[in-house]
């Protein structure tokens, strides 16, 4: 279950009824009607509570009902007001009518509530109602019932510290084994479908873990689970990066996740990463062990060497994310804006053009990007970029400009020769 989305029902109180009453005192034969007004039902409010994160508190409890008003007394005494019921949710909480999905709240401020249904109002007593030609009316009013509706709620941040990697890496099994979480876990690619949230105890504190579901080649293009999770991993704050240490080449598996985060969104290849390889209580793991350790050194990474499945060296995992996200400054309480391409400013768009002395240019955003970021010591490194110009298209704008083999065609800063 994702705790970023909640869908609760709500009912503010019923007001309290009114009564009808004479008064009956000695000596006070026609004392008149004396039925009092029932009490106001309460109210119902959603506000900020900073110690919560996720929607976890909803998976549990899904309806909420305030206090009915009172009924009216004897004597004209008002029936006590309905106390009204507040219920906490994190910051960063949109609230929606689930029925016609219209807006009702942005919740991100400190201390900020709303009210989401207006208590049923007390029903008049019969002293309401006396008159000049009425002195004795036998009328009263019931309650007004409280309103009652459904409402969607999600959770704009998803969570402190989110794990990726490709399919199969062992990122659920991590979760579940660090966190509250309940995965499904198999051992095959995607089996995990959607985020998974857990909340993590660490000396004393809570931090909220995302299992982030495999990416895959072309994700940044929409490519398998595509954008939708990409836009999870924006709104964590760190990232633990789990290698697969049965797979084939774990480093090219590393450069591909990278890459395909930082094509999709700059930012997510600034973001702290806490690098592990995982599954080490199978020798595959052991024995690619200290050539990925000394490979991911050299790029300035210190690994860690876990097994999910035994629990080694979780811990000290956990604790070495919990640090880097102690280090970084606060978050903004507005989430920056994701920039809105237009047209005239795709990413994907590029250009093709002749240089004075023969060779060709390709110029785009992307397309440099992904030359700056390829490792072409690597020759998986280097097939992915040629299929990334093929699925660009920028291969066959090659082509349709004239481009030959052995041609030299410039993209940023690199110069390749052209091969069919």
């Amino acid at each position: 279950m994702a705790y970023d989305e909640a869908t609760i029902q709500i009912k503010s109180g019923n007001g309290g009824n009114g009564i009808v009453h004479f008064r009956r005192e000695k000596f006070v034969p026609r004392g008149g009607p004396a039925g009092g007004d029932g009490g106001k039902g309460g109210d119902v409010y959603l506000a900020v509570e900073l110690t919560l994160n996720t929607l976890l508190s909803f998976a549990q409890q899904k309806y909420f009902a305030a206090e009915n008003g009172q009924h009216g007394g004897t004597n004209n005494r008002t029936g006590r007001s309905g106390n009204d019921l507040v219920i906490p949710v994190p910051p960063g909480t949109i609230v929606r009518d689930a029925n016609s999905n219209a807006l009702i709240a942005d919740l991100v401020e400190p201390g900020q509530r709303v009210m989401v249904a207006k208590g049923g109002r007390g029903g008049r007593g019969n002293a309401r109602f006396a008159s000049s030609t009425n002195q004795a009316p036998r009328i009263a009013e019931k309650g007004e019932p409280g309103e009652q509706r459904t409402l969607a709620l999600e959770l704009k941040l998803l969570a402190d510290i989110g794990i990726v990697g490709v399919p199969n890496a062992g990122k659920s099994t991590l979760l579940s084994v660090v966190s509250n979480a309940r995965p499904k876990i198999a051992n095959y690619p995607f089996t995990t479908l959607e985020p998974n949230l857990g909340v993590v105890q660490f000396d004393e504190r809570d931090v909220v873990l995302a299992d982030i579901p495999g990416l895959i080649e072309g994700a940044h293009m929409g490519i398998g689970l595509g954008h939708g999770f990409l836009r999870h991993i924006q709104r964590t704050r760190v990232l633990i990066h789990l290698l697969d240490g049965t797979s084939e080449d774990p480093l090219a598996d590393f450069h591909q996740i990278n890459t395909e985060l930082a094509l999709f969104d700059e930012a997510l290849g600034e973001k702290p990463q806490i690098i592990a390889l995982n599954k080490m209580d199978l020798p595959q793991a052991q024995e690619r062990w200290p050539d990925v350790r000394a490979t991911l050194n050299a790029l300035g990474h210190e690994p860690l060497a876990i097994s999910a499945a035994t629990h080694e060296n979780v811990r000290e995992l956990l604790g070495k994310a919990i640090n880097a996200l102690d280090a970084l400054p606060e978050a903004p309480e507005e989430p920056a804006e994701r920039p809105v391409y237009t047209l005239g400013d795709d990413p994907l768009a590029f250009e093709i053009t002749r240089e004075p002395d023969g060779s060709y240019r390709v110029s785009g955003q992307r397309i440099e990007r992904a030359v700056a970021m390829t490792y072409w010591d690597y020759d998986q490194a280097v097939a992915r970029f040629q299929r990334i110009l093929e699925s660009m298209g920028v291969s066959e704008a090659l082509r349709e400009a004239g481009v030959q083999p052995g041609d030299t065609v410039h993209i940023g800063d690199m110069e390749l020769e052209w091969g069919d």
